[in-house]
């Protein structure tokens, strides 16, 4: 049996309460959506299916789950790269569903928080292609900083309940922010991992961006592909053959992780 990941608490950045309410998604003034982000995508969140999922978790919150991540950290992914600066697009699937894991961003755990599999894996890639030593964390939030958007394409779970709000309308919000990114953007990168990710990313027309495809970095497929697929120095490469800046991969250790406002 897999010994439970335990977080660690750190002074600086502590584990918000899972009991934060659900955001409102009936009232756009009340819709906790980075600005950018609200002009492109908002109305979709007052669809009658994102209402239905709002009153969904009201009701799981009222009958006592633990949803994750905290409500004012299920959009962060988008607070923390507005619609302009993005670059490069991760697609995970759903957030993590142990304790204080979860901060709305895919792949990425809170500061303190043992380093999940999947992750040791990612840092294993960039490692080998790019000679950066892994992090002794697993916060991605300075990737997500410089354009990377770390999206999930469910973005609540619950607590020891994988998949427990998919098909519950999360799925049809984050296909329009592809949609909308594939369209309205041109030359992003677009790194699809897992038939998952690959299914969800059809939509993206290779003409107008990067698409680059592997296996799933979980210990149970990173081996067919993932590992050795060079992705990193290959989104890299397109970024600047477009003029743009490179993502820096590195990750600074935690005791030099920047505060920030969205690990609140």
């Amino acid at each position: 049996m897999a010994a439970k990941l335990v977080p660690i608490p750190d002074s600086r950045f502590p584990i918000p309460d899972s009991r934060f309410p659900i955001p409102v998604m009936s009232d756009p003034d009340r819709i906790k959506l980075e600005p950018s982000w609200k002009q492109h995508v908002g109305d979709w969140l007052l669809r009658p299916e994102m209402q239905a999922l709002s009153e969904f978790l009201r009701q799981r919150k009222a009958a006592g789950a633990r949803i994750y991540p905290p409500g004012p950290q299920i959009f962060s992914a988008f607070q923390a790269t507005p619609f302009d600066a993005a670059k490069v697009v991760i697609l995970g699937q759903d957030p993590y569903h142990g304790p204080g894991q979860a901060h709305g961003l895919c792949f990425s755990v809170r500061p303190g928080v043992p380093v999940p599999p999947s992750l040791v894996n990612i840092y294993k890639e960039i490692q080998s292609d790019l000679g950066v030593a892994p992090p002794d964390h697993g916060c991605l939030l300075p990737w997500a900083r410089q354009g990377v958007l770390l999206l999930n394409a469910v973005l609540t779970v619950e607590e020891s309940r994988a998949g427990a709000h998919q098909g519950k309308g999360w799925e049809g919000f984050t296909d329009h922010v592809i949609e909308t990114l594939a369209r309205e953007r041109e030359g992003l990168v677009f790194l699809l991992w897992g038939s998952y990710a690959q299914a969800k990313g059809k939509v993206i027309d290779a003409r107008r961006h990067r698409v680059l495809r592997a296996p799933h970095p979980s210990p149970l497929s990173a081996h067919r592909g993932f590992l050795g697929c060079g992705h990193f120095s290959a989104a890299n490469r397109y970024l600047q053959e477009r003029g743009q800046a490179p993502i820096d991969w590195r990750l600074p250790p935690l005791a030099q992780l920047p505060l920030d406002p969205l690990l609140a």
